[in-house]
């Protein structure tokens, strides 16, 4: 293989590429009203990865110089052999950080498994704290097993933890104090996300349940003192603010308001194995045609990689109009 020096990843607008969020399935037990709709149809199994096709997405990547894998979906933990993919990944000379965003369902049971497979920061949806409002968002979900799921994900010791928190107005824009609470009582961060126009849905109109992350911010700053974290605190896009005298950080990821393009280190790769270069936009590049035609062939694998960066957009234009420019869910891209 060629040096990591004369491989590294870098678009045309110079950012460097360090991160890696892989999808490992589409599929999810929950519905959540912003994500999918409550009919979906998934990929059939034979046009998903395979975990060693996973593993070897993964290692090329590492070899190319990204830093940091986060393993998402659609929900990650209802694939089967999950564990197994994180302890391989996890393993990964030179892989920095091994990540992972879960809806939390199923925690409870296997977070100790997923700290001990290597596996260093979780990030877990919750979008109420009310079990009956909680359901009615995520059409399926039991907010009493999320919330076992998180105490035994600090109770495994994990780095870091941080709830991810969708507000839609008029839905649960009301627990917005009671969110953070929860979280400066648990100890752990929390991000709040502006609604993305992926996907075409019925159940709310976008515009009207849209809320900008200065109006959640003003909300909480009335109730806590927060600092802005020096330096760069994730990889990620989250803006991350302190909360004097407790041991939690909030966070605001705001793709509408705020445009986070220009600082953008990081690429998607689908479940069924297609390079996204932007959230945004559809260009890509189908690495699972690469990998069956020619098995075994990585640098093969790594130019392609290499010159699709140049597809890579300057930025995405998200407004939040009720029409998707988008037409994938947020579950097929990977959350």
């Amino acid at each position: 293989m060629q040096s990591k020096q004369e491989t590294a990843l870098k678009d045309p607008f110079g950012r460097e590429i360090s991160y890696l969020r892989l999808s490992v399935t589409d599929r999810c037990d929950f519905r959540c009203v912003y994500c999918m709709d409550e009919k979906m149809t998934f990929v059939p199994r034979e046009q998903v990865l395979s975990l060693e096709e996973m593993q070897t997405i993964a290692e090329v990547f590492v070899s190319l110089g990204v830093r940091k894998v986060r393993l998402t979906g659609g929900e990650p933990l209802i694939r089967t052999n999950v564990l197994g993919l994180c302890r391989e990944l996890g393993a990964i000379d030179g892989l920095d950080e091994l990540v992972m965003t879960t809806n939390g369902s199923r925690l409870a049971t296997m977070a100790p498994e997923l700290k001990a497979a290597g596996l260093k920061r979780l990030n877990i949806s919750l979008d109420s704290l009310q079990a009956e409002r909680f359901r009615r968002l995520t059409r399926t979900g039991k907010l009493e097993d999320v919330q076992a799921g998180i105490e035994a994900a600090i109770a495994a010791g994990f780095e870091r933890i941080k709830l991810n928190t969708v507000i839609l107005k008029g839905r649960n824009d009301d627990e917005i104090e009671a969110l953070v609470d929860y979280a400066v009582g648990l100890g752990i961060d929390i991000s709040f996300i502006e609604e993305m126009p992926l996907g075409s849905i019925s159940e709310h109109d976008r515009a009207e349940a849209f809320m900008a992350s200065d109006e959640i911010r003003e909300r909480i700053a009335a109730r806590w003192d927060m600092l802005p974290c020096s330096g760069k605190v994730t990889d990620g896009p989250s803006r991350m603010f302190k909360l004097t005298g407790t041991d939690s950080r909030v966070g605001f990821i705001s793709p509408h308001s705020h445009n986070f393009c220009g600082e953008c280190n990081r690429v998607r790769v689908t479940a069924e194995g297609r390079l996204l270069l932007c959230l945004g936009h559809e260009h890509s590049l189908d690495l699972k045609a690469i990998i069956r035609r020619y098995p075994g062939d990585r640098e093969r694998l790594q130019k392609a990689i290499i010159l699709a960066l140049d597809l890579k957009p300057e930025r995405h234009y998200f407004d939040h109009s009720n029409e998707p420019e988008i037409v994938r869910f947020m579950n097929a891209t990977g959350g």
